[in-house]
């Protein structure tokens, strides 16, 4: 039976090597005989900001009403995205606050601290793309992209295990690196990591 895998890439520029890597792993998956849908949140059309918090529910556009149809029919979700200032994508912390709602992501107990995970079940990688080594972003500025996307978003609504690959120094890379990194991310998919 083939795995269902999800590939979200959160860059907003289609020239980017992200597309790249997003293509790469694609190519992978697809040779281990995945069922592969994808989402490039740069091509939907939306509104990025959570106005009311979760005081209010703002409807969803069609573009996220779709997208969190695939998330519910995936099995594996790939997260690929840039670091930027340490953190996500403006239009990539948009999606999520958006989508990953109560009731749709996880859901609040009444008079509780605690919640249900509702997207238990799933796994999940990220695949991430940095101007400095990925143990200098993890070890001296705490890699707080990893940190929201994966332990305050995906595992707090049940994904897991959620495993992370750091690529770069993209600033300044050249052609044969990039080359290496793209067979990298294309092996992941053939192995469905």
């Amino acid at each position: 039976m083939s795995k269902k895998i999800l590939i979200i890439n959160g860059h907003p520029n289609h020239d980017s090597f992200n597309f790249g890597i997003a293509e790469a792993y694609r190519k992978g998956a697809a040779n281990s005989n995945a069922e592969i849908r994808e989402i490039v949140i740069a091509d939907l059309q939306f509104n990025p900001n959570l106005q009311f918090g979760y005081q209010k529910r703002t409807e969803l556009e069609p573009d996220l009403l779709e997208a969190w149809e695939k998330i519910q029919w995936a099995e594996h979700l790939v997260w690929i995205h840039p670091v930027w200032w340490g953190g996500l994508p403006a239009i990539t912390k948009g999606f999520l606050d958006r989508l990953f709602l109560p009731g749709f992501a996880f859901q609040y107990r009444e008079n509780s601290s605690l919640w249900d995970k509702l997207l238990k079940g799933k796994t999940a990688h990220i695949i991430t793309t940095l101007d400095q080594p990925g143990w200098f972003y993890r070890f001296y500025f705490g890699r707080p992209s990893v940190n929201q996307l994966k332990r305050s978003t995906l595992k707090f609504c049940g994904i897991s295990p959620v495993k992370v690959s750091y690529i770069g120094i993209i600033k300044n890379s050249k052609t044969e690196m990039r080359k290496k990194w793209l067979e990298k991310v294309e092996s992941l998919g053939k192995r469905l990591k």
